[in-house]
């Protein structure tokens, strides 16, 4: 019988963090170990629970989400741990930072019990979920903006097949869907998104999704 997925949630207003854990520990198979008001004490529960995934909220006092983020997750964490950030906002000015920072998902608060509860086990088996709303979202920013700075080019080129499913993951599918869709084994999906990850020099799924943006390989961006 496969152990629960112990989470840690932060969130500075109680009746949200309330709500976030009540709904979570009612999920089959999620255990919420602990909880914390703020980024600060969100870390120092984390680092010394180490669950198997960490929700937390973007905006926080003393130690936003972003820097949580990073000091569990980050590129200089040895041992980092899976982050979901939520977000009350439909585009958060920080939502780009905190997927850099380290984030494995990103949800909004309204996004609904079974989507967070599907980002939760995605987050804790190594995979990641952004809510499409979020990532079309991100497209028109980085459409808008631009990105921030050039990105290297894959270390080998893509096949027309690791384009397609860069695209998808850029669109926030999950892995079942990338199958569904391109009517292909959910063993080949994984396969390509590994072989994505080394081409990009990335280190998970959100990143992939980054580096589409950010070199204009999505059909959503002009």
């Amino acid at each position: 019988m496969a152990e629960d997925i112990r989470v840690v949630v932060a969130d500075d207003q109680e009746i949200v963090r309330t709500g976030l854990v009540m709904i979570l520990d009612a999920e089959p198979g999620i255990r919420v170990v602990g909880e914390a008001p703020d980024g600060r004490r969100a870390v120092e529960l984390a680092q010394r629970l180490r669950p198997d995934v960490c929700l937390l909220d973007i905006r926080m006092p003393g130690m936003d989400g972003i820097e949580a983020t990073r000091r569990l997750a980050g590129p200089a964490v040895a041992d980092p741990l899976a982050v979901v950030v939520i977000t009350t906002f439909d585009l958060d000015d920080h939502v780009y930072a905190a997927l850099r920072a380290g984030a494995r998902g990103f949800l909004l608060k309204d996004a609904g019990t079974a989507l967070l509860s599907q980002a939760v086990h995605a987050a804790a088996r190594g995979d990641a979920l952004i809510a499409p709303s979020i990532t079309t979202r991100l497209l028109k920013a980085f459409a808008d903006t631009g990105p921030a700075g050039p990105r290297p080019q894959p270390i080998d080129p893509l096949t027309g097949r690791e384009e397609e499913v860069l695209g998808l993951v850029a669109r926030g599918r999950t892995n079942a869907e990338i199958a569904s869709g391109l009517h292909i084994s959910l063993s080949t999906v994984k396969t390509h998104i590994t072989s994505l990850m080394a081409k990009l020099v990335v280190r998970n799924r959100v990143e992939i999704a980054m580096w589409a943006y950010e070199t204009g390989r999505t059909s959503g961006r002009p």
